[in-house]
C-alpha cells in the first residue's frame, strides 16, 4: 500500500470506529443494551481498529 492509501484506510477505519462506538454508547444510554454487552461490542470495535492500524504499520 502507498502512504496515501494507508492514510485513507486509517481515516476510514477511525471514522467507522467513532460512528460505531457512538452508536453502541447511544444504545446503552437508551437502555437497549446492558454494560457487559456494551463493553463487548466496544472491545470488538477497538480490535477491528487495531487490526487496521497494525496493517498500516506492517508496510
Amino acid at each position: 500500500m502507498t502512504d496515501d492509501s494507508v492514510d485513507d484506510a486509517l481515516d476510514d477505519a477511525l471514522e467507522r470506529f467513532l460512528e460505531e462506538a457512538e452508536s453502541t454508547l447511544d444504545d446503552y444510554e437508551q437502555g437497549y443494551a446492558d454494560a457487559d454487552a456494551t463493553l463487548t461490542v466496544l472491545r470488538t470495535h477497538i480490535d477491528e481498529l487495531a487490526a487496521v492500524v497494525d496493517e498500516g504499520d506492517g508496510d
